[in-house]
């Protein structure tokens, strides 16, 4: 197994210390705040034995997860003979400007420098790098040792090397790559996301559902299928003749609903003082922490069912 750097021991960082490590992978974490590193492993102590429990370290124990990950004494000492970095220090295309300088004067010549970023275009931060053709975007959806799917986005000038041997590295580990041919603002999972968002709002805004049916709408709705398949194969399944047949049938109810859809909601508006005081309703604020708790276990609960379904009944 290849070793991997860690820059950055936020929430994202530290569940990919997870994630690299239950592969197998010797893990160098490091952050430029050594409490954060504290804090991470903290995290991983008390995450690795729940995953046990449900069966999610992939027949590993706790402690050999954990012996696998070392704390760095310098982003120096992190990089040496690491053949993957994943960068994941805050939203700002600054930081990330100063952060890959610093990687790509430092790293093995032939490591992929990847940024975790869910919203900033590989070019923004690797156009002015010697060794921008192996930086690239590789973006989980938190946390990454519970939801498979990553995205990794080049840039124009990515070589597509270095998108092959991540999206390898990553399926080894147990992800589902999702290799973009180009980048666009949103990169596929919050474009898509945000399509659902916007609708929800103005559903709500116009007063056509309350939050509670548009969760409904999705939780115990479209999400049930969704959790084990996308929108093209349920469409594909949901008319005899398949794809063509579905859109064949059922094109003109979407076309009729989309002039419907084009202006937005105003998300800092009235719309979420509404919004915000039914949700405290339901979930007081002292109960957030709590409440996302409970998630994650349902996460894991998900997690271990689907493994178990894909064994006995195929993916």
């Amino acid at each position: 197994m290849s070793k991997i750097a860690l820059v950055g021991l936020g929430l994202v960082g530290r569940a990919w210390a997870v994630s690299f490590a239950r592969a197998g992978h010797e893990v160098a974490i490091w952050d430029e705040r050594p409490e954060a590193v504290d804090e991470a492993l903290r995290f991983v102590n008390k995450t690795l034995p729940d995953l046990d429990a449900y069966g999610l370290l992939d027949g590993g124990a706790p402690l050999v997860v954990r012996s696998r990950m070392r704390r760095a004494g310098s982003l120096e000492e992190a990089l040496e003979g690491a053949t993957h970095v994943q960068e994941n220090t805050p939203e700002d295309p600054e930081i990330k400007r100063r952060v890959f300088a610093a990687l790509d004067g430092v790293a093995e010549p032939d490591a992929v420098l990847a940024s975790s970023t869910s919203a900033i275009l590989p070019s923004l931060f690797s156009e002015g790098l010697a060794g921008r053709a192996r930086c690239l975007v590789a973006h989980p959806i938190n946390p990454p040792y519970l939801i498979p799917a990553v995205e990794i986005i080049p840039a124009p000038w990515t070589d597509m090397g270095a998108v092959e041997r991540t999206a390898a590295l990553l399926k080894e580990a147990g992800h589902s790559p999702i290799v973009m041919k180009q980048e666009i603002d949103g990169f596929v999972v919050n474009r898509l996301q945000g399509a659902l968002l916007e609708e929800a709002f103005r559903l709500v805004e116009r007063g056509f559902a309350t939050i509670e049916d548009v969760d409904v709408a999705l939780r115990d709705g479209l999400a049930l299928r969704w959790s084990f398949m996308g929108p093209f194969e349920t469409i594909d399944l949901n008319a005899p003749g398949g794809v063509r047949d579905y859109a064949k049938r059922y094109q003109h109810i979407y076309a009729r609903v989309f002039p419907t859809t084009q202006w937005r909601a105003d998300w800092s508006g009235a719309v979420m003082d509404g919004i915000e005081a039914e949700r405290r309703k339901q979930l007081p604020a002292e109960s957030l922490t709590e409440r996302a708790a409970w998630r994650d276990r349902r996460l894991m609960a998900l997690a271990a069912h689907k493994l178990q379904a894909d064994r006995d009944i195929g993916k």
